[in-house]
């Protein structure tokens, strides 16, 4: 079996030279593959290898992907962004035409949101080249530890949802056999309902009387939804022993499962089934909790 989950987490640190970074990736179901990104500034770049990198790696699931980067040397300076400066400049000046006030100071300029800049030294081409590329070498690292916690998860997830598979398999099978679908049975039962009203009435027509036993006793035959469940519980075994993202057909099998153990309680006349249907539908819920979490 080689399903997977949609929850995990995984660490990936690195380094070169003076400059050290780590990823770090969460995930949690989600109906469809979020990946949200974030990276330090100058690092950009990064972000559509990363996104590629995620959507080749998974299928399903909220993704959380940061990655930190710290320059151990300290080689941050301070730049003066001549535009951002000169805007201000002009700006102030203008307001102190129309004000009439006195002229705006350096420091008051300077304090201007993005005219100075913090930035990192500059590295040359090649060395800028090869350090996205190590950084980028440990996101796969990341994500590779990623896929294998869900692997591990999922795997643990097909065998509680193989089990319970088996228990609607074995509740099909008591319902089948259950002694209420004899044919005997049944024509007893009816025999027995239509003496009974004809005893109450003279007025009844025993030859309709009997023609609407046997349509109620057609309506109340449940072979067709076991059938069902038969083919359900097939696709439901195939589907975990697929390699292939089988999450949300899991759900959707799910559903049919329900739709026909509903069918069972609302048809059924007889303790026993009626106790097998309800039993059938709390397993039904314990497979869809578990299924939602699948990739």
């Amino acid at each position: 079996m080689t399903l997977k989950s949609m929850t995990g987490f995984s660490r990936s640190d690195g380094g070169r030279g003076t400059l050290s970074w780590h990823w770090e990736m969460r995930t949690v179901n989600g109906r469809g593959l979020d990946i949200r990104l974030r990276l330090p500034a100058g690092y950009e770049a990064l972000e559509a290898k990363a996104r590629d990198a995620c959507k080749q790696s998974l299928a399903r699931g909220n993704c959380s992907l940061t990655l930190t980067v710290r320059d151990e040397a300290g080689t941050s300076r301070i730049r003066l962004n001549e535009d951002a400066f000169a805007q201000a400049v002009e700006a102030a000046n203008h307001a102190q035409g129309q004000l009439k006030g006195a002229p705006a100071s350096l420091d008051g300029l300077l304090a201007i949101k993005g005219v100075l800049e913090f930035v990192e030294s500059e590295v040359d081409e090649e060395e800028a080249a090869a350090r996205a590329q190590a950084i980028l070498t440990d996101l796969k690292k990341a994500l590779s530890d990623l896929v294998a916690a869900r692997t591990a998860e999922g795997e643990q997830l097909a065998k509680v949802i193989a089990e319970q598979v088996d228990e609607i398999a074995q509740l099909t099978a008591r319902i089948e056999a259950a002694p209420a679908r004899k044919p005997e049975t049944v024509r007893a039962r009816l025999e027995e309902q239509v003496v009974r009203l004809l005893q109450e009435t003279d007025k009844l027509d025993e030859q309709r009387l009997h023609q609407e036993a046997v349509l109620i006793a057609a309506k109340a035959d449940i072979q067709e939804e076991i059938d069902r469940l038969k083919a359900h519980i097939t696709a439901a075994r195939d589907l975990l022993a697929s390699d292939e993202p089988t999450g949300r057909r899991l759900e959707f099998l799910t559903q049919e499962f329900n739709r026909e153990a509903n069918t069972i309680c609302s048809k059924s006349n007889d303790t026993e089934i009626s106790q097998s249907g309800l039993a059938l539908k709390a397993v039904i819920d314990r497979i869809r909790e578990q299924v939602q979490n699948i990739e």
